[in-house]
C-alpha cells in the first residue's frame, strides 16, 4: 500500500486545509451534513460508498475536528455526526466548489441541483474574493509572502 504524505506540519494554510479534508468523500461527507445528513446509514444512502471507507473518513473528520458525535436527536441508542464550528466554516469552500462545478462542468440548460437562500428562495451570488477595502481581487492582483523567504521592503521577494 502506498503510504500518503502528510502536510499537518506545512507552513502552507493550502497544504493543512488539504491533509484535513482533502479526498473526495470527506467533502462529499461535509457536504452531506451542510445539507442534514447526520447519521451513518444517511450519509452511506447518498454517498453510496462502503462502509469501511465510510467510517474511516467519519473517524478522521471527528478526530480533525470538523465533525462531533453527539447521542441521536430521537433520545434512541445511536449516535449522529453534527458539524462543529470548524466543519461550519468549511461553508465557503463548499460554496466554492459548487459555483466552479456549475460554471464548468454543465451545460447552460443542464438541470442540475441549485443551493439558494433559504428566506429570499433565490440563488446565491457567486462568491468574489475581496481586498480588506471591498476591491474585488482576481489571481493578479494578491502574493503569497511565503515563510523564511527573504523580503525586499515592498514586501515582494528578490529575482
Amino acid at each position: 500500500m502506498v503510504r500518503r504524505t502528510r502536510f499537518n506540519d506545512s507552513d502552507c494554510p493550502v497544504a493543512r486545509s488539504v491533509d484535513a479534508i482533502g479526498d473526495w468523500w470527506s467533502l462529499l461527507i461535509v457536504r452531506d451534513a451542510f445539507d442534514g445528513s447526520r447519521r451513518f446509514g444517511e450519509f452511506q444512502r447518498s454517498l453510496g460508498v462502503a462502509k469501511n471507507i465510510l467510517s474511516t473518513r467519519l473517524r478522521v473528520l471527528v478526530a480533525g475536528g470538523i465533525l462531533d458525535v453527539v447521542p441521536a436527536s430521537d433520545g434512541s441508542s445511536y449516535h449522529e455526526y453534527v458539524l462543529t464550528p470548524k466543519g461550519k466554516d468549511l461553508f465557503p469552500v463548499i460554496v466554492a466548489l459548487r459555483q466552479w462545478g456549475e460554471g464548468h462542468f454543465f451545460e447552460p440548460d443542464e438541470p442540475h441541483s441549485e443551493m439558494i437562500d433559504r428566506q429570499r428562495r433565490r440563488p446565491l451570488r457567486v462568491l468574489e474574493v475581496r481586498s480588506a477595502d471591498g476591491r474585488r481581487l482576481d489571481p493578479d492582483d494578491t502574493i503569497v509572502n511565503k515563510v523564511n523567504q527573504p523580503r525586499t521592503p515592498t514586501g515582494t521577494r528578490p529575482e
